[in-house]
């Protein structure tokens, strides 16, 4: 099992030297992308486990009222249903990097250099 743990990129990778100045280069973009996708990916399972949380909370503390259990009902209910479409959304495109890039991780990995897209995957 393969397990993805991912982390914030740092900038050094794509700045060139230029006269002792560092300057960004279209290789940056990768590194700005993967950083914004990890973000968002944190920023998406904090806000799903607080829904968790007050839609629980409120169910608990709701003694019986129907209309309060109807509303932490609907709370729990939109956090399963974003949380289902968190988890759909990296199944496909874990599936497509299976199907069309050889199940190397890829498409989680953006390049702008062509001839990493057409080697094999390292063993």
């Amino acid at each position: 099992m393969i397990v993805y743990a991912q982390q914030l990129q740092t900038w050094d990778t794509c700045m060139i030297d230029v006269g002792g100045t560092q300057i960004p280069t279209l290789k940056c973009l990768e590194v700005v992308y993967g950083n914004i996708l990890v973000m968002a990916s944190a920023f998406i399972v904090l806000v799903l486990f607080i829904m968790f949380v007050v839609g629980g909370f409120r169910y608990l503390t709701s003694f019986g009222n129907a209309e309060k259990v109807k509303k932490a009902q609907g709370t729990l209910r939109y956090a399963l249903i974003g949380f289902i479409l968190f988890i759909s959304a990296f199944l496909i495109l874990k599936v497509i990097d299976v199907i069309f890039l050889g199940g190397c991780g890829r498409i989680f990995q953006f390049s702008l250099d062509a001839s990493t897209a057409a080697t094999a995957c390292p063993p």
